[in-house]
């Protein structure tokens, strides 16, 4: 592909799925010429009570504050999120087939009405236009790593193992509870005590401030920073540094990213069941780039994951077969 590309990331805007489509979009790009436009589609009413399969004009039920679809087309969209599939047919529809229309996620309708469907492997779905990855793309790279490693050198004491936890929140089906955030907020204190530790903590927006404020207790006294949400987000340098890294159970997202750094990565049981995100991690586990936290800190190493990276390269393989479908006809 010689021409500069223009690529759609196209969601809701919730960071999750952002963080995935713009994740596949910028390796899609890469370091050569190209364009990348987040799109943050809203529903109005009375279509954002309705299944996307029922809204009759896709396209017509976007409104609000959200951010218009309309010409001129980029030459690859990529959508993440259930409400967002149905929108990217539609502009595939009305570019005339002309760009390539990506989903990311389970689609939750036939897959081959898309060119490409990228879906990590708890979604148990297949097919031959199915890009299986081991868990979610993402948007960490080794060059966001190198940078945060940079940006976090003042606070790293190299005298001191670094641990990085990552803390999601309740879902509708697990539950972050105060039991558990007490329990752990104990354990992440008796390895400070045992050890020298430099501990960090960084909240998402599911966070409850309750379960930070009973962490922030229990950790009273040991010198753990916990990200108060102002300023420039720590992410990326926090995953850069550590040696060690704990997610809580219901972020497959925060997971994906942290298997990026190579370093050993636990999680932290919550409760609730959820058969996809159970299956996520049993997975892992069971292939070893993952175990449950239980107070104590081994060492382990594994391959990364390069799932995002293998997914654009599944998208350049389509744009590369279309171009030259499209020379074979011109010279035809």
């Amino acid at each position: 592909m010689t021409q500069p590309l223009t690529v759609w990331a196209v969601t809701e805007g919730h960071i999750g799925t952002e963080n995935q489509a713009r994740g596949v979009a910028e390796a899609l790009i890469g370091a050569g010429a190209g364009t990348i436009v987040v799109k943050r589609i809203a529903v109005r009413a009375p279509w954002r009570w309705l299944p996307p399969s029922l809204w009759p004009v896709p396209l017509t039920a976007l409104g609000g504050e959200g951010d218009t679809l309309e010409p001129p087309w980029p030459d690859v969209l990529v959508s993440c999120g259930r409400r967002a599939a149905v929108p990217n047919l539609a502009v595939r529809k009305r570019s005339g087939g002309a760009i390539l229309s990506v989903h990311i996620q389970r689609p939750y309708m036939p897959s081959d009405r898309f060119d490409l469907v990228v879906v990590p492997r708890h979604d148990n779905l297949h097919g031959a236009n199915v890009h299986v990855t081991r868990a979610a793309v993402h948007r960490v790279t080794a060059e966001r790593l190198a940078k945060g490693r940079r940006d976090a050198v003042d606070r790293a004491d190299p005298a001191r193992h670094a641990v990085t936890v990552l803390i999601g929140g309740s879902n509708r089906r697990h539950r972050f509870t105060e039991e558990i955030a007490a329990r752990f907020g104990e354990s992440l204190a008796g390895l400070c005590r045992r050890r020298p530790i430099d501990l960090r903590l960084t909240p998402s927006r599911r966070t409850n401030p309750a379960i930070v404020r009973i962490l922030a207790e229990r950790l009273a006294g040991t010198g753990a920073e916990i990200w108060d949400g102002s300023g420039d987000n720590p992410y990326f340098a926090w995953l850069a540094v550590a040696d060690t890294i704990v997610v809580t159970w219901d972020s497959v997202s925060m997971t994906s990213e942290a298997l990026a750094t190579g370093k050993p990565v636990y999680v932290l049981p919550l409760e609730g069941v959820s058969r996809r995100i159970d299956r996520f991690h049993a997975g892992l586990q069971a292939d070893g780039y993952t175990r449950v936290f239980d107070g104590a800190l081994d060492c382990w190493t594994y391959d990364p994951p390069d799932d995002t990276a293998a997914a654009a390269d599944a998208i350049r393989a389509r744009l590369q077969a279309r171009h030259r479908a499209a020379a074979a006809m011109r010279s035809g």
